[in-house]
């Protein structure tokens, strides 16, 4: 049988029962040393379908990884810069400071989809690495700029330069996803993808860790040719950036099919999964305004919006206000710093741990809500506590482990349970848009004339976390009524394949996760 050609009819009932099941392939008995999977495509004889995917992770993964940290890193290391006079020495008056945070946020919502449409066409090895090189140079230009103007434009340009970062990550990781789709390890994958969400997600956290010891170091450059510590954090910082970027235009990962570090056969295998996974469900179709219009008539798509959006205020007010916070603990510049990190390090292990949980009891709902407790219960205290910075310092440790853990978990509990090409383009794609505008929201929760108290930022905080918390639980209500529904229902209705894969998760035989 060719390879990359499907099976022209799915074997019947009586024909299944001969096959056996050895490892994740089905064998064919009297076809020697032969795999194939459930779309009848010949895995390669020297190598195994899990084998396969465990090597796309491990050569996907860290490089996103990677580019994310260094994304995220030169987004927020203006909270650090801030410590070393860049409000002197720029003269920013009032909420000029917050303002310059708001401008990052115009282009990086509005540039999202343009940017994942020009990575399709240009491929993830030559367009993701450009953008990088391009927030690099933004990066390098905010150490350079002389007044308040300089400093919005170049974080207009970072933003617009750092757009096509998430949502392109996550289109990579799709793409190397759809060859695990339909597959026989579609069911552990569904109920074991929290890590590598988890994974790429903590990247923000251990770029938070080493921003502060990046910026307790090059903090201590203060006055060298002239600049400030704040202007040399944006310089090297950049510029790590950019030769990061320009090694990763040699070296990363493009579309499955494309990889060269997949033998010949292993390529025309993957190749020949997506064409049939594509031909199965009906992939190619575009998106139509009616789709959208469909999608968001389902009001567990709002709930998840709401869901991610209620934890990108305090995930993002703590990320670009940090500093500032911890500095009113009586802290100098570089102490302020280094305190820094032991918060976004307990946030990475406290994530971690929270994905091996996740994935091992095959359950999303509880580890999405009960970390919420730790951030409710750090922000009801700093807004009580103001006299004890032992115990205002563990309460930002709470913060970013209940908020950064429980980020992942929502996004991908939302993602696995949008069924259907289409509706998870749509679902996912309303979900990081809206509640990237939360990210607005944010700059403004913590403002001078607040300190050192800051009760507005963290009422903000708190109120923000109650909705997701709230939208949650309401999600998970919708989902169980909804499977409980089905179960009582008929479930073999006589759709086709096409059909099934129109409708997604609302189609009656779809089982939503928990």
């Amino acid at each position: 049988m060719p390879i990359g050609k499907p099976s022209p009819t799915a074997p019947s009932d009586s024909e299944k029962a001969g096959l056996d099941i050895v490892g994740n392939n089905t064998y064919h008995p009297g076809t020697a040393d032969i795999e194939y999977d459930e779309l009848h495509v010949p895995c390669p004889p020297h190598t195994t379908e899990r084998k396969i995917m465990n090597r796309v992770d491990w050569h996907l993964i860290p490089f996103l990884c990677v580019l994310y940290l260094l994304a995220f890193l030169d987004r927020v290391n203006i909270a650090n810069a801030k410590s070393f006079k860049l409000v002197d020495d720029l003269n920013l008056k009032d909420n000029e400071y917050n303002t310059a945070l708001t401008m990052f946020f115009v282009p990086y919502i509005i540039a999202e989809i343009p940017s994942n449409i020009l990575l399709k066409k240009f491929s993830p090895r030559v367009w993701l690495p450009a953008c990088m090189l391009g927030f690099g140079i933004a990066s390098v230009g905010q150490g350079l700029v002389q007044n308040y103007s300089g400093l919005l434009a170049t974080r207009f340009f970072l933003g617009l330069f750092e757009s096509g970062m998430f949502p392109g990550c996550f289109y990579l990781i799709s793409m190397y996803s759809a060859i695990r789709k339909m597959c026989m390890l579609q069911y552990r994958d569904r109920n074991e993808s929290q890590k590598r969400y988890s994974l790429f997600f903590s990247s923000t956290s251990l770029a938070g860790a080493f921003g502060g010891l990046l910026a307790s170091a090059i903090g201590k450059m203060q006055g060298i040719r002239g600049y400030n510590g704040w202007r040399w954090i944006f310089i090297l910082e950049g510029i790590l950036t950019c030769v990061v970027a320009l090694v990763f235009f040699v070296i990363f990962p493009s579309f499955p099919e494309e990889a060269k570090w997949l033998k010949e056969d292993e390529r025309a295998y993957i190749k020949a999964r997506l064409q049939a996974d594509q031909g199965h469900n009906a992939a190619e179709r575009k998106i139509t305004f009616h789709d959208v219009v469909t999608v968001m008539k389902d009001h567990r798509v709002w709930l998840g919006g709401f869901m991610y959006f209620g934890l990108i205020v305090p995930a993002y007010g703590y990320a670009f206000f940090a500093p500032t916070i911890i500095s009113t603990y009586h802290y100098d510049a570089i102490q302020t710093q280094l305190h820094s990190v032991t918060p976004w390090a307990a946030s990475f292990g406290f994530s971690l741990l929270t994905a091996i949980l996740s994935d091992w009891t095959r359950h999303r709902a509880a580890f999405a809500l009960a970390p919420l407790a730790l951030s409710l219960a750090a922000f009801a205290t700093l807004l009580t506590v103001h006299d004890n910075t032992p115990v205002q310092y563990a309460m930002l440790h709470l913060v970013t482990m209940g908020t950064y853990a429980v980020l992942p978990i929502i996004v991908c509990w939302f993602s696995m349970n949008l069924g259907g090409h289409h509706r998870r383009a749509i679902g996912t794609a309303w979900q990081i848009g809206f509640g990237n505008i939360g990210g607005i929201i944010a700059t403004f929760a913590f403002l001078n004339k607040d300190a050192p108290y800051f009760k507005n930022g963290y009422s903000i905080c708190l109120g923000f976390t109650c909705l997701s918390g709230l939208a949650s639980a309401l999600y998970l209500i919708s989902i169980y009524l909804e499977n409980q529904r089905r179960k009582k229902a008929v479930r073999d209705v006589g759709l086709s394949d096409y059909e099934k894969s129109e409708m997604g998760d609302l189609n009656p035989e779809f089982r939503y996760m928990y």
